[in-house]
């Protein structure tokens, strides 16, 4: 398949610059895959399709504050966007200016708190970098890192908790997995009561986030890999649901490229396990966890839109998407939801 027939036209006004003032009173798109019907809801209509039985799955990761801006022992600007932790205090990260970044760089981050070596470069151009510092990283990261918002978000975020779920444990993320910011503990709350079974996955989000599809066939594109694991009890879950004939409710794009990479070729179920996954889903793939899907509106010929077409059907979600812009949604981050049946 051809990247040009995962494009569309978005305003740029469409774009969400800030978080609404309530989380679950976003917008909802609902897509009947089976009967190609779209209906316009509010997204704590979001219970009236969930069923006792089924299980909704989040990923629980946690974003970092992980954009740093810092100096050159010449006195030049630097910005790093750390994406994940290799071990101890060795990180990947994403450099600007890259060209000025080679093996033995030195960079002095919020006044001295903060030094760092490039040790070495990788393949997707990014640095091995080494840290050092006296003191607790993540609370210095706390002091001096900012959330790695997308590019396409020009105004600051004057909460830092709105661009984290509101489940949020693991720290690891250099970005939020976005389906997730319209639950409130109120609705979770509701939702189980409800007897939907709540099971949790981690996902570290990295550098695929912020990396374009540059080939014309899709199906050349390299995925990033990214680290997952999952608990005992949430694969029971999981599993409970599936053999008892019940949906599997992935909430985000993160949520279920874990659970269709762990998931039983034959029986979808799942096992608890740790490991890296680069699983790109587009379509032609055949789901084998995951039934129904919760996610945002996202970028156009983004890996993302190629997952969420490959579960409803690229011109099915194409059609929605006009609606979407038609009916004046509001899109990526920090806009409005799809839940996809």
């Amino acid at each position: 398949m051809e990247l040009s027939e995962f494009n569309y036209d978005l305003p740029e006004e469409l774009i969400a610059q800030v978080p609404i003032k309530n989380r679950e009173e976003s917008r909802l798109l609902v897509l009947d895959r089976n009967n190609k019907t779209i209906e316009d809801k509010i997204f704590r209509d979001i219970i009236d399709y969930l069923e006792p039985g089924d299980c909704l799955v989040r990923n629980v990761t946690k974003v970092i504050p992980a954009r740093l801006y810092g100096k050159k022992e010449t006195g030049a600007n630097v910005e790093f966007v750390l994406l994940k932790n290799l071990e101890g205090d060795i990180w990947e990260a994403m450099v600007r200016p890259g060209n000025k970044l080679h093996i033995g760089a030195k960079v002095i981050f919020g006044d001295g708190l903060l030094k760092a070596e490039i040790i070495d470069t990788t393949e997707d151009g990014t640095r091995k970098v080494k840290f050092n510092y006296d003191g607790i990283f993540n609370e210095i990261l706390d002091q001096i890192g900012l959330m790695p918002l997308p590019p396409y978000i020009h105004e600051s975020l004057k909460e830092k908790d709105r661009y984290q779920t509101v489940y949020a444990r693991y720290d690891g993320s250099a970005a939020a997995p976005t389906a997730g910011l319209h639950f409130t503990p109120e609705l979770l709350k509701r939702i189980e009561e409800k007897g939907i079974d709540i099971a949790n996955v981690t996902l570290h989000v990295g550098i695929g986030t912020f990396r374009p599809v540059k080939e014309k066939n899709i199906e050349d594109h390299h995925m990033h890999v990214e680290h997952f694991y999952i608990k005992q009890e949430d694969a029971e879950k999981i599993n409970n649901a599936k053999r008892n004939g019940k949906r599997v409710i992935a909430v985000g794009t993160t949520s279920s490229r874990t659970l269709e990479t762990i998931a039983d070729e034959n029986t979808g179920l799942v096992k608890a396990c740790e490991g890296d996954t680069g699983i790109f889903i587009y379509p032609g793939y055949k789901f084998k966890c995951v039934d129904a899907l919760i996610t945002n509106f996202h970028l156009p010929e983004s890996t993302l839109l190629m997952l969420v077409s490959a579960l409803a059907g690229r011109e099915f979600i194409l059609e929605a998407y006009k609606h979407a812009v038609e009916e004046k949604y509001r899109f990526f981050s920090f806009g409005d939801a799809m839940f996809i049946k």
